[in-house]
């Protein structure tokens, strides 16, 4: 029999009645820490060429200084969740902020490339708590009514640190170096900790045990995918090691659903899946990390390789790419309701495909800048419809009880995604002849970006299976006695509001809102 959430909530929370918090304040509140970490990764794609230089490191270790960040997130994001759930997801939302900013001080004092991808895996542990919960929090303090409007906004701050991101690193390496990436990040967690401690709720949801042994099977099985991709050239693709490494990764992941289908308080709630939503919505995530985060991290040492740009040059020529999320994903917020999240990410899916097909096609060593900018803006407006409305779709019939699992399940794909994208295209670039000179780049670069196009083509044909994500013209006002006992199906913990409580609407609306 299922537990009220409600019946094993702490009796001060059920009893004490919620205060609206400021709407502005709680957007900022739950979006800072995760500007953080979207701006941190994109830092240190724009970085790499010079820690290449400057520390010796391999294209191996390059790639493991963005792969050491996403495994290190996507093993513990499921983790992360669940302890938000059973100990408040403020806390750990707190705490995370915390080991991010840990994490950077580290990475800033490195001197070694092993150093380094030890202080990136702490970096990740920290945006594990970071990214699903910042969702999760957003989409719990605010009205039903103003939730596309805020997860668009949410969407176009996950924009503007992918648009800065390049920006800020050219302008520190040039005028500093490259530790002062990481040193950024430590007066935004001096911020952003009590910011979300006074502003944010503590919400809570099923208080249940945390699933350890599911936690440490899925993180593993993770890592030794990726693991064998990114040796796969250097051992070959037919050595034992690596064909075991792929088999134990899929043994490990396929022992991790079945026991998620025995566990009385599974990480992944297998039940989630038969939302069609959730599932394509998931498939898609994957699919756009996989096609566009592998592209960027070719492209971007393509500008500084190939074309001889500095950092900075090379934060300024992308631009066009990485400004265009900022401005449109929060139109796209408010769009999605009136037009649906599957007319948009279908078109935005199909717009990153097309880029980066035109610029895999053209790019070579003599290419003239300004042929890039076209295929540029519409990468980033594709980049930009899909944002916001995959937060949205990926919500859309769930109850809040479930929205940190959801958000953690999506986060863990998305960041799979980034590092498979980043291995396999690498794994392409290297086994085409490639290397970090301008006369052994492009050729090789050539086939991994056009790989990212072919994944992000796939994806948009999947999207055509999202239901429409148009929202109700008209929602039902839920009588008191309903909306009581609706709150412990959508997922709320704590008292029934009053009708005229907006910041706490009843499940039946939010899935009334929704076709």
């Amino acid at each position: 029999m299922a537990l009220d959430p409600l019946a094993t909530a702490p009796t001060e929370q059920r009893a004490r009645p919620r205060r609206a918090r400021p709407f502005a304040l709680v957007i900022a509140a739950a979006s800072l820490p995760m500007f953080m970490a979207t701006l941190d990764n994109l830092v240190m794609t724009n970085a790499l060429p010079v820690l290449h230089r400057e520390m010796g490191a391999s294209v191996e270790q390059l790639q493991w200084f963005v792969n050491a960040y996403t495994l290190a997130f996507a093993g513990a994001i499921l983790i992360a969740s669940a302890l938000g759930d059973r100990f408040g997801r403020r806390t750990v939302f707190a705490i995370g902020i915390a080991v991010f900013g840990i994490g950077s001080v580290f990475a800033a004092l490195s001197t070694d490339p092993g150093q380094l991808i030890a202080a990136r895996a702490l970096q990740g542990f920290g945006g594990a708590a970071v990214m699903p919960l910042s969702l999760a929090l957003l989409s719990g303090a605010v009205p039903q009514t103003r939730r596309a409007l805020a997860i668009g906004i949410w969407g176009g701050v996950s924009g503007l640190g992918v648009a800065v991101g390049p920006l800020v690193g050219g302008a520190i390496m040039e005028g500093w170096n490259w530790q002062a990436i990481f040193w950024i990040n430590v007066p935004v967690a001096i911020v952003a900790i009590p910011l979300a401690l006074l502003v944010l709720r503590n919400d809570f949801g099923a208080r249940a045990r945390i699933d350890v042994p599911g936690a440490v099977l899925a993180a593993a099985g993770v890592l030794a995918l990726v693991h064998a991709v990114v040796r796969g050239n250097d051992d070959g693709w037919d050595s034992i090691g690596v064909i075991g490494e792929i088999a134990l990764g899929a043994v490990l992941l396929g022992i991790f659903f079945a026991w998620q289908a025995r566990a009385k308080a599974p990480l992944v709630p297998l039940r989630l899946f038969r939302d069609r939503s959730f599932s394509v919505t998931n498939i898609i995530g994957f699919a756009f990390s996989f096609g566009t985060f592998g592209a960027v991290f070719i492209l971007i040492q393509y500008l500084q390789v190939v074309q001889g740009s500095s950092p900075l040059e090379a934060a300024l020529q992308t631009t066009p790419w990485t400004l265009a999320p900022m401005v449109v994903a929060p139109i796209a917020g408010m769009l999605a309701p009136r037009v649906g999240t599957r007319v948009l990410m279908v078109l935005g899916l199909g717009l990153q495909a097309a880029a980066l097909t035109w610029i895999g096609l053209v790019m070579s060593t003599d290419l003239d800048y300004p042929a890039l900018i076209a295929p540029f803006i519409m990468a980033g407006v594709g980049m930009a419809l899909v944002f916001a409305p995959s937060a949205t779709a990926l919500l859309a019939t769930l109850g809040l009880l479930d929205h940190a699992k959801a958000s953690g399940v999506n986060s863990t794909v998305r960041e799979l995604g980034v590092a498979l994208g980043t291995a396999v295209m690498t794994a392409i670039f290297v086994s085409a002849g490639g290397e970090l000179l301008p006369d052994l780049y492009v050729d090789a670069a050539r086939p991994a970006v056009l790989t990212g196009a072919g994944v992000l083509l796939a994806a948009t044909i999947t999207a055509l299976w999202l239901p429409a994500g148009r929202s109700a013209t008209s929602v039902p006002t839920p009588t008191p006695r309903a909306a009581g006992a609706s709150s412990g199906a959508s997922g709320r913990v704590g008292p029934a509001p009053a009708p005229a409580d907006a910041e706490a609407p009843a499940a039946a609306s939010d899935l009334a809102g929704v076709r």
